[in-house]
């Protein structure tokens, strides 16, 4: 007797896993970041990745060896890329809206991921993430709070020497500080103190 009811594969609502190449990768990816976001770097296992990306555990370790090398990879193909930093027509207004976005980044699922590895990595899982921590997110903000900053010297609103190094570095390390040891969330107007009671004194003009 030949049954009437069709293969598994075409019934309705029957999800087929035989996914291959880019398609496979990418869910294995977004199930890391999603466990590495939810349980952390400590919780993090190849078979919790490969059960989130409903595919065998091999699948995993034929791309990525090592739960350092997946982590890596899922973290430098999701991470936000900040192009440019508006002109809102103040420094005060132009780091205020930076930092804003900054924070959404941060809360973002690749940015709470990150932050599980930066804040429970040590040793040599550490000394792996460090070149991805520079170029993906240190880089990239000092990189744009340089350009409001030149930006503020040619309107006139910042002093012409305040392009040192470590004036970069201010809101960055506050941000990872307050978010790391003081749970800070970052609301709007924690944001607003930052800029208005640090950062704009700091870089005034000096009266001529």
């Amino acid at each position: 007797m030949v049954s009437s009811r069709p293969p598994a594969a075409a019934r309705p609502g029957t999800v087929s896993l035989r996914r291959r190449g880019p398609v496979l990768e990418r869910a294995i990816l977004d199930a890391a970041l999603e466990q590495l976001s939810r349980v952390g770097w400590n919780g993090l296992t190849m078979e919790g990745v490969a059960a989130g990306a409903q595919t065998g555990k091999a699948a995993v370790y034929r791309r990525w060896p090592s739960k350092e090398d997946l982590v890596a990879e899922a973290l430098r193909a999701a991470l936000p890329a900040f192009e440019d930093a508006a002109d809102h027509g103040s420094v005060r207004e132009d780091l205020y809206q930076l930092c804003r976005r900054m924070r959404d980044a941060m809360n973002s699922l690749p940015g709470v991921a990150l932050r599980a590895v930066v804040h429970e990595c040590d040793g040599p899982s550490a000394e792996r993430f460090q070149g991805l921590i520079f170029t993906g997110v240190l880089e990239p903000s000092n990189r744009l709070f340089g350009e409001v900053v030149r930006r503020g010297i040619r309107r006139g609103d910042v002093r012409p020497d305040a392009t040192g190094k470590l004036v970069f570095d201010v809101i960055p390390a506050l941000m990872m500080y307050r978010s790391k040891l003081c749970a800070s969330e970052w609301p709007d107007e924690d944001i607003a103190e930052m800029i208005d009671l640090v950062m704009v004194p700091l870089l005034r003009a000096r009266p001529v």
